[in-house]
């Protein structure tokens, strides 16, 4: 006869089941964190929303080694100064530890903070295979009040693409001529191959007759627009996960491993630079990233 106390074959299996799912989800949390895909502060305002979540069942010293730069010397550290037990988890976190503990990642690792004022230039750039001209095509699609500029670009076109609507394709010598007589608001070697620019005219056009203008851009120029147009509104897009970016980039079909290897260390290097936006978006619907992206329009 079997012992009532003991739970039945199938709700361990199912108990084991959801554990190996929790840690998964936890494992991800941390590669996400370690890529810059989000935010230490992202994390742990998940884990207070939800504390029996996979956020907030994360131990603190989990946490805070998925941080770039933090190691177990450093960590353990960190849990002192801060008076933190190491055998807390993100979700029990009491209130002056959770203060605590945020009034130090923002130190450190400070987020956007919302500009007070717009402009009618928008700039949306983000790391390879994030789905900026997706997002591109969908604000434009929808909005057509808001116009979305054509970069020139080096590079051959790929099949579907049309010259003057997908980019203008030039050569290198034609290149030049518009780098030399200042016809680019921004240009710059992308992914050590071809070189993308954006023509200059069109943008100061459509800002005088009061339109919207969309940049869809690499970060190199998404700086140099910084500079050369500071009221600029930059727009960081951001994947839902590290997972989700890789599954994009070696969905695509369009390089071979060696490339998309050399894409995702690019893409570390990229995300990293996110603190540098005043807004960012997460495309995990592109819909509803393309309204996000519209709505910072003034």
């Amino acid at each position: 006869m079997a012992d009532p106390r003991t739970p039945p074959e199938v709700d361990r299996v199912a108990a084991s089941r959801r554990a190996v799912a929790a840690r998964r989800e936890r494992a991800a949390l941390k590669r996400d964190v370690a890529m810059r895909v989000i935010t230490p502060q992202d994390l742990l305002r998940r884990a207070q929303r939800d504390p029996a979540a996979p956020a907030g069942a994360m131990r603190i010293t989990e946490f805070l080694t998925a941080i770039p730069a933090i190691g177990e010397g450093k960590r353990d550290r960190i849990l002192a100064m801060l008076g933190i037990s190491p055998v807390k988890r993100l979700g029990g976190l009491g209130v002056r530890q959770r203060v605590a503990l945020r009034r130090f990642l923002d130190e450190r690792w400070p987020e956007p903070a919302p500009r007070a004022d717009r402009s009618r230039l928008l700039v949306l750039a983000g790391p390879t295979a994030v789905g900026k001209g997706t997002v591109a095509e969908q604000v434009q699609a929808r909005h057509p009040e808001i116009l979305l500029s054509v970069s020139a670009t080096t590079r051959p076109p790929r099949p579907g693409e049309r010259h003057g609507e997908h980019y203008f394709f030039v050569d290198d010598a034609e290149f030049d001529r518009l780098v030399a007589d200042g016809a680019l608001l921004e240009h710059a070697t992308v992914h050590n191959a071809y070189r993308y620019g954006t023509p200059r005219a069109p943008i100061d056009a459509a800002l005088a007759e009061g339109r919207t203008v969309l940049l869809e851009i690499d970060l190199q120029g998404a700086r140099q627009v910084r500079v050369a147009e500071p009221s600029a509104v930059l727009v960081f897009l951001l994947p839902p996960s590290w997972d989700e970016l890789v599954s994009r980039l070696s969905g695509r079909a369009t390089e071979d491993a060696e490339e998309r290897a050399r894409r995702l260390k690019t893409a570390r290097v990229e995300l990293a630079a996110q603190s540098e936006f005043d807004y960012r978006v997460v495309n995990d619907d592109v819909a509803r990233a393309a309204e996000a992206v519209a709505a910072l329009a003034r």
